[in-house]
Parts: C-alpha cells; sequence; structure tokens
C-alpha cells in the first residue's frame, strides 16, 4: 500500500484547496430551501468552484456528468444533479464536493435539513456528524489507521443506525482517491500506523436502517437497500505531530448545519 506523506509545500498547497472548499460547502448551504433544484445547486457549486480558480474534481470523473454529488433521503452518496428533482420540505439532501487547487485535491461532504424535518432525520444528520468526530480522536501519529473505523462504527451501533460497509472514505492529495482505504466499520485488522505528514479523507455513511445499499441504474447513486434515508459526512484531514487538522473546516465551524440539535 503506497501511502503518500506529503511535504511542508505540499501540506500548504492541501490547506489552501481545502480552506476554499470550506468556504464553497458554506454558501452551498446556504442555498439549501424547498423548492430548488439539484441542478441550481450543482449549478452554483461549479460557478463558486472555478470563481476561486479551481477545477471541480468530480466533474468527469470515471465519467460523472456533475461537479456537485446531490443525494436526497435514501440517496447515500453519488446523486447526479437534475433539474426535475426539486428539493422538498422534510427531505434531508447530502452534498458532497470537492476541487483542485495548484494539482492537489480537497474533497467534504455535509448533510442538511430541507426546511422543517422529522426529530428522527434531525438525529440521524447529528449522529453520522458527531461519528466523524469520535472517529478524528484516534487520527493522530502512532495510532493505527482502523482506531478511526472501529470509534465511527460504536458511536453510531449505539444508535441502532446502520454504517454503510460498500463505500469508504481514502486517502487524498495529488489524485482524489490515494491509499489508503478507510473503513467506517468495525474492523478486525489494526491497520497501518499513521504518520506525520498524511492527509485522509473521513468519511462516515451512516442510515437509519441497515448497512445494506445498492446502485440505481445510471450506476452512480447509491441507495438504502431498505428505502430509510441516510446521511454523510466528511472533512479532509492532516496527520500531525500532535492533534490532527481538519482542513476543510472554517475557523467558525461549517455554517448551517452547525445549527442541527
Amino acid at each position: 500500500m503506497a501511502v503518500t506523506i506529503k511535504s511542508q509545500h505540499e501540506i500548504e498547497l492541501m490547506r489552501e484547496s481545502c480552506k476554499i472548499l470550506a468556504e464553497v460547502h458554506a454558501k452551498l448551504g446556504e442555498m439549501i430551501e424547498p423548492g430548488i433544484s439539484t441542478w441550481d445547486i450543482d449549478a452554483m457549486g461549479e460557478k463558486l468552484i472555478r470563481s476561486y480558480g479551481c477545477v471541480p474534481n468530480f466533474l468527469n470523473y470515471n465519467g460523472y456528468p456533475a461537479s456537485i454529488c446531490v443525494s436526497i433521503n435514501d440517496e447515500v452518496v453519488h446523486g447526479i444533479p437534475s433539474k426535475e428533482r426539486i428539493l422538498m420540505e422534510g427531505d434531508i439532501v447530502s452534498l458532497d464536493a470537492g476541487l483542485i487547487y495548484k494539482g492537489y485535491h480537497s474533497d467534504a461532504a455535509r448533510t442538511y435539513p430541507v426546511g422543517e424535518v422529522s426529530q428522527e432525520a434531525k438525529q440521524l444528520i447529528e449522529v453520522t456528524r458527531q461519528s466523524f468526530f469520535e472517529g478524528i480522536k484516534h487520527a493522530r501519529a502512532g495510532a493505527h489507521l482502523h482506531d478511526i473505523s472501529n470509534a465511527i462504527d460504536a458511536y453510531c451501533s449505539k444508535f441502532g443506525y446502520g454504517v454503510v460497509r460498500d463505500l469508504v472514505g481514502h486517502g487524498i492529495g495529488t489524485s482524489l482517491h490515494e491509499d489508503p482505504q478507510i473503513p467506517n466499520f468495525r474492523q478486525w485488522r489494526k491497520g497501518i500506523r499513521l504518520q506525520p505528514g498524511m492527509t485522509l479523507a473521513i468519511e462516515p455513511m451512516i442510515t437509519l436502517g441497515t448497512y445494506k445499499v445498492g446502485w440505481l441504474d445510471d450506476d452512480w447513486t447509491v441507495v438504502t437497500m431498505d428505502g430509510s434515508p441516510a446521511a454523510h459526512y466528511e472533512n479532509t484531514i492532516l496527520i500531525t505531530e500532535g492533534e490532527q487538522e481538519i482542513l476543510t473546516l472554517l475557523p467558525g465551524g461549517e455554517g448551517k448545519d452547525e445549527a442541527i440539535g
């Protein structure tokens, strides 16, 4: 497994790439309301990314036709934006986005309530978000990769939620997906030892039902097999000599979804 260790110069480029993405996410979060289309979100996302002189890294990635993955309710990830797909009161919507700045990738995801949502939907969003923070308590030099996986699984399992197994987090740098793969579910091996300079995209994908998922006929959109809603939360982080650094979070937090609870 070839896990890249970034130099100080590379880390600075990653920081800037991720800071820009955090700003894009904050602005997209402000858009979320009943009546807008998923195409509107994607169009604004691409416009924002390019306004910073960056390139959307999802667009045409293995043929994906958009810049922002917009997934509603039982869609876990990789929903394809459409002018016909309109956000409705009570939906939950996940936005997964990334960009390239001077050759370096960033990747982050947020799940938002659309208007007033059920208490169980609010809790799913918050638990998914918090599971990320539970996981990265173990993202420090000298710890093992799967300490992160096991902490995410243990936290979500307390709520009886499904932790998706067919999709995982990943390393990131000059490529969107680098080694290592980072599961969100319980692992029986320790995994690699974490080292300063590793950059990782940690992304719990959690469902209100079981962990089982399937793919729609578009070969992109991943949905829960039981039709239960799903949430997704992701940040790109840096392993340091001390506490990990969350690269895709703005100093004041991520904005709109901070208020959920």
